[in-house]
């Protein structure tokens, strides 16, 4: 037998392979020891970003992954004192009005057998998209009609956008609409099989409505017809298809846009959560904003004539699209307007560096934070370069959302390619620069002209940008699939805007009209705080006397006096209560929904806000509020009166004497508010609002509603 003996080459190679098997172990521990500390320090990034509470590191650590920096003078902002009341608190006059948009009488629930379907296409922004819904809800309560789900022709018509989100669902929740809705109307999702062939095919009846169409109208035209195809459809192009003002056997179906409006209408998920958590890092600092909408859109200064306020190619863009306005009705006067005069006469919005000046003159410190709404500013960021001036607090969606939150509210959607037409940067085409060569080749003996200089490219500065077009042709081009996208985009953006506008402690919108001249986004939010807070700071500015006294220290906007300042807090408390007025008589006619009151409100305490003024025009309204219902009192939903003289009184006698016992803190506050401050210094045109009878002037004014003059 033959023993076989292990050789030292043997036992080196198993030696040698043992080592290279445990160096390989030691790699797989130390590329496991990696990954775990770098997913480690990723879990306590989050956790330091993410962590909710409401501590000021915590604040400070959360918001610093945002291009928000925020900077503030006074950290510890005093809500006892007379300023603070002044620029923060509700208006007292209106605190006893409260939303109550629940049936008043004999209200019945919808038949199970109606008498058949209405289809509704919705096309338009925003405000024309809430607008339009609230309108064919009642619609298909007078027509006793089943409402298939609207449709929204923005994101319908858009390519490229998540399929996760279709239609109406693309804005607001469908099963919210449906069940907030089940003791009113009928709704339904989709058409019946059937229905939907026929309606394919263009079989199906259809009506494109206008704006003011009467219940007349539906009653002795399209019920006929709904009656005979058991389905219609309609066209709603311009923002709504129902007049604002129905007759009084009709309020109950005021009421109903209510609740469509204020409650039925939720924005789905996505869009309410991003809006949440905007708001949350907003009022993380614990200290009060505004919200503001410039309203400075290329449809409505195209409309009401006011190129003129800008320059250059802004300018020129604004006539080109005044020019397509009147090409097609949509605008009865003349391409050239005076729009100086357009904006004396408050046809105008009011510019953020104007806005600006207002805020700071009425109190509000450089520190405040403005939220500004809206889609994008006409005329770009240079326009807001002065407001940024006057307070670093300047916000808006994009400096409080990080890019994949705003992709996870988008959905997944398709990646596009733009195959429209590039602009071409030479100045010829090109047949035309080799034929001018040859040409002078073949010409005749010399002496001969030197050949043609090269093409000379433009400069991309001037070809460049969303309207770059007008550098090299007089047409519009066509939208592309990206901006189609966009424009669905715009959408959620806007909603994100509107419910922070709504709950900002004050709003200050810089217009109230649209591209067509109806109630635009600023409308609506100043509508719903109306419902749901009508003593929520709302500043209705009169553009008319603003625009003229703006226009007093136009010389020295920088170093206004204490008369204009002092004429201005007045003009702008004194529209706290009077705006409302002039919102009734000029917005409610084109829109319920800017001015849903009396019809959706009901008054609490010792009956209706008192109005000084007995032909005051809102004192009418006022007084034709029902009372609000018993558990409404009992539940402690309706706050204590303070309309009566003697509330107000001691209320007014409480501020003074807080004031008596701290005024050098009341001193210093009041000279805080110079209009402007650099660095802490006043500058030397400012003024000190610090004088004490003219302080408790303007208390007493604000606690009287703003109507002593």
């Amino acid at each position: 037998m033959n023993w076989a003996f292990p050789t030292k080459t043997g036992v080196a190679a198993a030696g040698e392979g043992k080592a290279v098997v445990f160096r390989s172990k030691l790699k797989w521990v130390g590329l496991f020891g990696l990954v775990l500390s770098a997913f480690s320090l990723f879990t306590h990034f989050l956790l330091a970003r993410y962590t909710d509470g409401f501590a000021v590191s915590e604040y400070k650590s959360s918001i610093t992954i945002f291009s928000w920096r925020p900077i503030f003078e006074n950290a510890d902002l005093s809500t006892a004192t007379p300023l603070y009341k002044r620029l923060w608190s509700p208006v007292r006059n209106l605190e006893s009005i409260h939303p109550y948009a629940n049936p008043r009488g004999n209200y019945v629930a919808p038949n199970s057998q109606t008498n058949g379907y209405v289809f509704v296409r919705i096309r338009g922004g925003f405000h024309e998209i809430r607008n339009s819904i609230c309108d064919v809800v009642v619609i298909a309560r007078l027509l006793n009609a089943t409402l298939v789900i609207p449709e929204i022709q923005s994101t319908t018509s858009s390519k490229g956008i998540s399929t996760e989100f279709k239609s109406f669902a693309y804005l607001y929740s469908e099963d919210q609409f449906i069940a907030a809705l089940a003791q009113d109307i009928k709704i339904v999702k989709t058409l019946p099989k059937n229905l939907k062939g026929a309606r394919r095919k263009k079989e199906i009846p259809s009506f494109k409505v206008a704006k003011s169409a009467s219940p007349f109208f539906y009653l002795h035209h399209v019920l006929p017809v709904l009656n005979r195809h058991s389905v219609v459809e309609l066209v709603v192009p311009d923002g709504g298809c129902l007049q604002a003002q129905l007759p009084p056997n009709l309020e109950e179906n005021q009421q109903l846009r209510c609740r469509v409006a204020f409650h039925a209408l939720r924005f789905r998920d996505e869009v309410q959560e991003l809006a949440t958590k905007i708001l949350y890092r907003i009022r993380s600092s614990g200290r009060p904003y505004i919200a503001y909408d410039p309203g400075m859109t290329r449809d409505a200064l195209a409309y009401h004539g006011c190129a003129e306020l800008f320059q250059d190619v802004h300018t020129e863009l604004i006539q080109h699209k005044r020019a397509w306005m009147i090409k097609r009705g949509m605008v009865k006067g003349n391409l050239s307007v005076d729009s100086a005069q357009q904006r004396l006469n408050g046809f105008c919005p009011l510019m953020p560096e104007e806005i600006g000046i207002l805020l700071r003159a009425y109190g509000y410190s450089s520190d405040t934070i403005i939220y500004i709404a809206g889609g994008e500013v006409f005329g770009g960021q240079k326009k807001l370069i002065p407001l940024h001036a006057m307070f670093e607090n300047v916000l808006d969606r994009t400096s409080l959302t990080m890019p994949w939150e705003l992709n996870k509210m988008y959905g997944r959607e398709a990646n596009l390619v733009d195959k429209s037409p590039k602009i071409n940067n030479n100045l010829s085409p090109p047949t035309k620069e080799e034929k001018e060569p040859n040409a002078w080749k073949i010409s005749g003996p010399r002496p001969r002209p030197l050949p043609p200089p090269p093409p000379r490219a433009k400069n991309p500065y001037n070809i460049e940008g969303w309207w770059g077009w007008v550098a090299e042709s007089d047409n519009e081009p066509e939208s592309t699939v990206v901006e189609l996208r966009i424009n669905a985009h715009k959408l959620l953006w806007e909603a994100i805007d509107y419910a922070v506008c709504v709950d900002a402690d004050a709003f200050v919108p810089g217009f109230d009209r649209d591209g067509k001249g109806n109630s635009n986004f600023a409308s609506l939010v100043m509508g719903h705080r109306l419902y749901r807070n009508a003593a929520s700071r709302t500043f209705r500015i009169d553009r008319k006397e603003t625009t003229r006294l703006l226009d007093e220290i136009s010389e020295h906007f920088y170093q206004a006096n204490r008369t204009w300042i002092t004429s201005i807090r007045r003009s702008l408390r004194r529209n706290l209560v009077e705006g409302i007025t002039k919102e009734m008589i000029k917005s409610k006619p084109m829109s319920f929904l800017s001015f849903p009151i009396p019809e959706c409100s009901c008054s609490g305490g010792n009956g209706p806000p008192s109005i000084n003024a007995s032909s005051h025009p809102l004192r009418n309204v006022l007084e034709a509020m029902d009372r609000c219902p018993s558990w409404m009192e009992g539940g402690g939903d309706v706050a204590s009166p303070t309309g009566g003289d003697k509330v107000v009184k001691e209320e007014y006698d409480d501020d003074m004497d807080g004031e008596e016992s701290d005024s050098p803190a009341a001193a210093a506050a009041e000279e805080a508010v110079l209009l402007f401050r650099q660095g802490g210094e006043s500058n030397d045109g400012g003024v000190e609002m610090g004088n004490k009878e003219e302080t408790q002037m303007e208390d007493q004014e604000e606690l009287e509603g703003g109507e002593k003059r």
